[in-house]
């Protein structure tokens, strides 16, 4: 009974976490490039009281053994990056990816970051930055002047200056080995991690199997509020039976202790 109070209260915060992931998908559901979470668990450590093929006193092998599980436990929280509605915005620096790929900006301590998050602005040196300032890198400076901006499927950039066409560097994605490995630092930004692989930088959309860009439009989240409230109600049983588990085995310690009564 000990180890089944153990074993409850293991399964009780292992639901809490998973509300917490589910809780955090909801909170971001407006998030542009935001991508959901999923909790991932495993059993833990088991105490064995008869191993499985055990030789019995008439020289008989057990078919099957006996141990009992000590709980669960949560191991990873998988990131799912597919593809968010796109959502048009008409605003010439905003870029939707269509497929896989990342944008590469700087931080302002010389690292970089990737991001799916395409709402852009110019800034006063007439750089493409993220909403907390972080510049795009690998872009050319667009002229404060310029009276047009145009970015094509395939990253092409150009602007129309003084009634002339200017052609300036174009648009190129990153791609990762194992995009779930990589490190979310907020901000809608994640980093290279060892899971993650290394960064394969300045590819063109719609080169190497990345996705192409769409000028105009931003990725909304990928998340879906039913499938999280559905997520979020199965949470919330599991914690119920749990402390449903707790509660029976206290009783049947009180049960116990009274034997002598």
């Amino acid at each position: 009974m000990i180890r089944a109070l153990w074993s409850s209260a293991s399964g009780m915060q292992a639901q809490q976490m998973n509300i917490d992931v589910i809780s955090n998908n909801l909170a971001n559901v407006n998030t542009t490039g935001f991508k959901r979470s999923m909790t991932n668990f495993a059993d833990l450590m088991y105490e064995t009281e008869r191993t499985p093929g055990r030789t019995l006193g008439d020289g008989t092998n057990t078919a099957v053994g006996l141990q009992v599980g000590y709980g669960a436990k949560p191991v990873s929280t998988s990131r799912s990056f597919l593809q968010g509605d796109l959502t048009a915005t008409g605003n010439k620096t905003d870029l939707a990816i269509q497929g896989k790929g990342f944008f590469r900006v700087q931080l302002p301590n010389g690292e970089f970051a990737y991001t799916r998050d395409g709402s852009f602005k110019l800034n006063a040196q007439g750089q493409l930055v993220t909403n907390e300032g972080y510049r795009m890198s690998g872009v050319d400076q667009i002229d404060p002047k310029a009276t047009e901006v145009t970015i094509g499927n395939d990253g092409t950039m150009s602007i129309v200056l003084n009634g002339a066409v200017q052609q300036l560097s174009p648009v190129t994605l990153t791609d990762f080995a194992n995009p779930e490995g990589l490190r979310a630092i907020g901000n809608n930004l994640y980093q290279v991690s060892e899971a993650s692989g290394a960064a394969e930088d300045g590819i063109a959309p719609g080169a190497q199997g990345l996705g192409t860009l769409a000028q105009g439009y931003l990725e909304a989240s990928n998340v879906r509020v039913v499938e999280e409230m559905v997520r979020m109600i199965q949470a919330q049983r599991a914690y119920e039976i749990n402390s449903k588990a707790i509660t029976t085995s206290d009783e049947m310690m009180g049960i116990a202790n009274n034997l002598r009564r």
